[in-house]
């Protein structure tokens, strides 16, 4: 168990506290403003479609749409499942396997772009906010390899009550994205990102899991006929 307790590194000194929270908050508002824009593109197209009764039917627009929900619910704390129900009610069983296509590769995407954005941002982040612990642990996690990584994180939790967080990850990953409310922690788009930042999961089989955890209610409305109460 070495490498799951390597040695504090050296870290810049924080900036200024004003400056450190100027650059988050530019951060998280350039974040909102993406957020805001491909929402009110989403919601315009969906109108349009519906006031002039073309439902669902016209390909080019609705592969646009169900794009533009795709990046949309990989934003983090962007309220995914819901808009992803609004679809499925307005287009109905015949589009639900496309939604499903939609929300697993928007989540996907959310978790290859955490495996590909360097852990030293959330660092830097957390020292911007004068947060040295916490810089200070993401840096000695960040120099570890997977496995190192996976025991590291093991070990700050008490392994009696709260081992099977990180033994059962990929379970746990499938229900946080399904659990009602989820854009409080994050979202779908959030909760894919951090586990793909973490380095704590393999990219195949955490995708394999994103797909089959969005798949329950667009496949059981495909198959089945079900009916959303609101639809």
């Amino acid at each position: 168990m070495e490498n799951s307790r390597p040695a504090t590194p050296a870290l810049p000194d924080p900036p200024p506290l004003k400056l450190g929270v100027a650059r988050t908050l530019a951060r998280l508002g350039l974040i909102a403003v993406l957020a805001l824009a491909l929402h009110f593109v989403f919601v315009w197209a969906e109108g349009w479609i519906t006031r002039n009764e073309y439902g669902w039917a016209m390909p080019g627009l609705l592969l646009a749409v169900l794009m533009i929900y795709a990046v949309l619910i990989a934003i983090p704390f962007v309220p995914g499942v819901e808009i992803g129900l609004s679809v499925l009610a307005a287009g109905g069983a015949g589009i639900a396997p496309l939604v499903w296509l939609a929300t697993a590769t928007g989540l996907s995407l959310a978790f290859v772009v955490g495996c590909t954005v360097p852990i030293a941002w959330l660092r830097r982040v957390l020292t911007d906010l004068h947060m040295i612990r916490a810089a200070h642990l993401v840096a000695r996690f960040e120099a570890l390899p997977h496995k190192g990584r996976v025991a590291f994180a093991q070990s700050l939790l008490p392994s009696k009550y709260c081992g099977w967080i990180i033994r059962y990850r990929y379970v746990n990953l499938a229900l946080l994205i399904n659990i009602p409310g989820n854009s409080l922690i994050g979202g779908g788009g959030g909760i894919a990102f951090v586990s793909g930042l973490s380095g704590t999961f393999r990219a195949p089989l955490a995708i394999l899991t994103i797909a089959l955890a969005t798949a329950p209610v667009p496949l059981a409305i495909w198959l089945f006929g079900m009916k959303l109460p609101w639809a």
